[in-house]
Parts: structure tokens; sequence; C-alpha cells
């Protein structure tokens, strides 16, 4: 018998989620073949079976979080393992894989488990020697018949008494039903204190009068037996209202079957997500610089780009130049291509370029590698690659590790910009944002132009005020004039 630990997948990963198994206990495997999907902090990885032979159990469910290390599925691996029939229940068919490795009965009180592998349910002594049926967890219900809590009514009510006699009834089926005293005739109810009115009204309706600080005692009902309904009420507000004042709308209430409140499990992308920017924010000391840059020649540069053969098949997007961009002043300033390190600056004299992305699982980050070696045609398609992966929820780990710094395009939400927060190690971060039309001083004239808004956050550690706007100029110069990007390659 085998045990398939859960390997750690990435550079410092702890733990895992289980996504999804393709293989249940009883069922063939080879080797390398896939038997589950996990979820780790940066992507969802396929896990492929080091070993051949028949799955005997799963140790941990869908949507479980796991430690590395734990084993997670037993193989066995003998090759005369007896096959259970395909109506068998997994428990069932684990059992007879691998008699010997059940697990201990539960402690005196304990809950017993209802996962794979679980002992057999023990008979309960106060059913009648009948076993408890296994479902998907736990046991169910015990066999036998269930009492319910008699209401707590006053003593010596007539209510009471019948309900008593009712749960003793139900108690102890065996014995016959005990005869129900007729019941007492209820008391004459007391009457009304001297000058109080008598209103018949719902208890809405009166909620209603009291938030409008309407006296019911003054309204004369039009609803079934003279009762006041809550026209009668609004109509009396109205009436009592003074004129001039606008009336506030009433908020209207909550259906009974709207959800008020959703919880979503944090774990996964959205749990190292958070992790990430709150160290980031909380350790870095961050700097954000704003430039207006006119792009209308990107524009027209990214039109002529899109009908050339070299970019056929690729998304051409106002991105792609911002990119280059960035690239080209992160080598003319490598120190904005850098790392705070333990007593260290580190600069990085390639650039890894991290491009933000918006995927249903949350916030990630994967990153071109040696961006600053392609060509504009094959960084136009590893921005492709990219995106379409990302999306896909199949980004590799080796995209999500080692960026040196990273661009978030918002302006595809329809924003001007933001302020960006640093991915972990990394010292600046750009922010792209939408491209509009905009009145603009254009060779003396005031034009019309696409214009957007571009934001730069720095570590203030690593890169001074100078520095980082000496980049951002950089940036938004090329950006304005795309063919400066021939001469500083």
């Amino acid at each position: 018998m085998k045990q398939f630990k859960l390997p750690d997948v990435g550079e410092g990963l702890t733990e895992a989620d289980i996504v999804k198994w393709h293989v249940g206990p009883g069922d063939q495997v080879e080797v390398n073949q896939t038997i589950v999907e996990i979820e780790t902090a940066k992507a969802i990885v396929e896990l492929p079976c080091p070993f051949e032979g028949i799955v005997a159990e799963l140790h941990v469910a869908e949507g479980q979080t796991v430690d590395v290390g734990v084993p997670i599925i037993s193989v066995d691996v003998s090759g005369d393992a007896p096959g259970a029939p395909p109506e068998a229940e997994p428990s069932v068919r684990t059992a007879a894989l691998k008699e010997d490795l059940v697990p201990r009965p539960p402690a005196e009180g304990a809950v017993e488990p209802g996962t794979y592998g679980s002992p057999a349910p023990k008979a309960d002594p106060s059913a009648g020697g009948q076993k408890r049926q296994p479902v998907l967890v736990g046991y169910g219900v015990k066999a036998g018949t269930t009492t319910r809590r008699p209401r707590k009514r006053p003593a010596g009510s007539p209510v009471s008494s019948a309900a008593a006699a009712a749960a003793t009834t139900s108690a102890a089926p065996s014995a016959p039903p005990a005869p129900v005293p007729p019941a007492v005739p209820a008391a004459p109810a007391a009457p009304m204190p001297p000058g109080r009115v008598a209103v018949l009204a719902k208890p809405p309706v009166r909620k209603l009068a009291r938030d409008l600080g309407v006296d019911m005692t003054t309204i004369a009902g039009s609803g079934p037996q003279g009762s006041i309904t809550r026209e009668d009420v609004q109509a009396a507000s109205s009436s009592a209202r003074p004129t001039g004042l606008r009336e506030v709308p009433a908020i209207p209430a909550t259906s009974a079957g709207e959800r008020r409140e959703e919880r979503i499990p944090v774990r996964g992308v959205l749990k190292n997500m958070a992790a990430a920017m709150t160290r980031s924010a909380f350790e870095a000391p961050h700097v954000t610089e704003f430039l207006q840059v006119d792009v209308t020649e990107t524009m027209a540069a990214m039109k002529r780009l899109r009908d050339l053969p070299e970019f056929e098949g690729v998304k051409v997007s106002p991105l792609l130049l911002v990119a280059r961009a960035l690239v080209l002043a992160a080598r003319r300033h490598p120190r904005i291509n850098a790392s705070w390190g333990d007593q260290e600056v580190v600069v990085k004299h390639y650039v890894n370029l991290g491009i933000a992305a918006a995927t249903e699982r949350g916030l990630i980050v994967p990153n071109v590698k040696n961006a600053q070696d392609l060509t504009l045609a094959e960084l136009a398609a590893a921005l492709t690659r990219l995106t379409e992966i990302a999306r896909s929820g199949r980004t590799p780990l080796a995209d999500m590790s080692d960026g040196t710094i990273t661009i978030t395009n918002v302006g595809v939400f329809g924003v001007d910009t933001g302020t960006p927060i640093l991915s972990p190690g990394e010292v600046a971060i750009l922010a792209f944002g939408q491209v509009r039309d905009m009145p603009w001083v254009h060779e003396g004239e005031i034009k019309i132009r696409k214009v957007t808004t571009l934001a730069l956050s720095f570590d203030h550690r690593v890169v001074d005020g100078e520095l980082g706007s000496m980049v951002l100029r950089d940036v938004g110069s090329l950006l304005e004039d795309p063919l400066r990007m021939l001469a500083w390659t």
C-alpha cells in the first residue's frame, strides 16, 4: 500500500485546497495519470499519480485544505487486490481492499466520522440493535422514535396539560394513549379600563402608526370588522403632515427568499492576495506619483501594428506599448527594477514584467520572463498567452514567480487611474488608466486628443522622488511619441 503525500508544487507553499478528484476508491490508476486538481495560493495545479495500482482510499474530501506532506490518497500496488463491485459504497470498497488498515473506533461519546475508510457503524442500544445507516457525512439519525421537547407553558393551563399528555404518548408508543381531560373553558377577558378605546389592527399596522407618529384611537378603520389598515394609517399621517414637507419614502421590506449576506471562504488565490497586499502595504513605504499623457500617437501606432503580418494572431492593445515603454525605462534606470533585501538592495539587470490579471479566482500577477530581450511582436505574443492562460485558471507556477516590476491596467474597468500596491519583493508598479477624448493644448491650440493617466507607486526605501519622477516622465514621453522607442532599443 503506497501513500501519496501532498507535494510542495511551488516555492514556499505550505498548503493547498482539494478542488476535484478524478479517481475514486476501486479505480485503476497508472503512473503520471492525473488524479486530482488542487488550488494553491497561486494557481490550480493537476497532480499526476506516482504509482500504478488500485485506489484504496481518498484521505481528503473535495474543498478541504491540506498541509504539504499530508497523505491525500492510498494506492494498492500489489497487483492482486480484489476489486469491489460497482454498486458497492466507497466505504465498503475501501474496507474490502484494506481490512488491516481500518482506523480505530472513536472514543466513547465522540462523533463517528463519515469519510472513506471509516469503521463500520456500531449498533445503537436505544434503537433495538439496529445499525445506523452511513451517509455522506456522519451516520445520520438514530433508528427509532424521536421525541420533541414540549413547549413550556404556565402551570395549570389546560393547553400545557394536553401537550404534556401528548408528549408522554409520543415518548412511549407501546403504552396506550392516556385520556385527555376535557378542556376547561377560558376565563372571560378582563374589561377594558375606563377611558381606553379598543383598537383592532394587525401588528405591522401598529408599527407603521408608531413610526409615523399617528394616534390609532383617532382613526376610523375601513377594514373587516372595523379594523385599521395601512391605508388608513397613511391617510391619517398625510392629513396631519404640514404642507410643503417632502414625504420620505418607506424602505421596502426584504422578501423572505432574498439573501442579505454571502460568505466567501478565504482560501487559494484570495487568501494569498490578501496576505501579500497586507504585507506589502504595511512593510514598504508607498509613494505614488501621477502623470497625464497625450497618447494620440500611441493609439495611431497601435492601429498600424494590427495590420502588420508579424502581429497576426496576437492581441495588439495600448497595453503592449505601455509595457514596452516601462521595460525601456527600467533598463535606463535599473534601480527601479530592484528588490529590498536583508541589509541590501538587489538590482535586477533583467526584466520579468508582471501583468496584474483579474480572474474569477482572484487577482494573479503572471510575468513575462526576460522581457528586455523580446521584440515587440514577441512581447505581444507573450502578453496574449499570459492573458488567455490566466482566464482559464491554468497559469503555471513558473509564470507566477520571480517578477521584478509590474503593470496593472485599470483602464479596462473604465477608471482613470488608482494608487496601486506593490507586489511583494518589487519596488515599483505602474497603473495604466483608461484612454479617453479630452481637450488638450497641442501645438499651441486646444484640440481633442487621446489622453490617459499614469500612476507609479514605488518603495521609498529604494526609490526616491527624483528617480520615481524620472521613470514616470520617461514612460510618458515614450507614449507621447512611440517612435522614440526605436531609438532606445
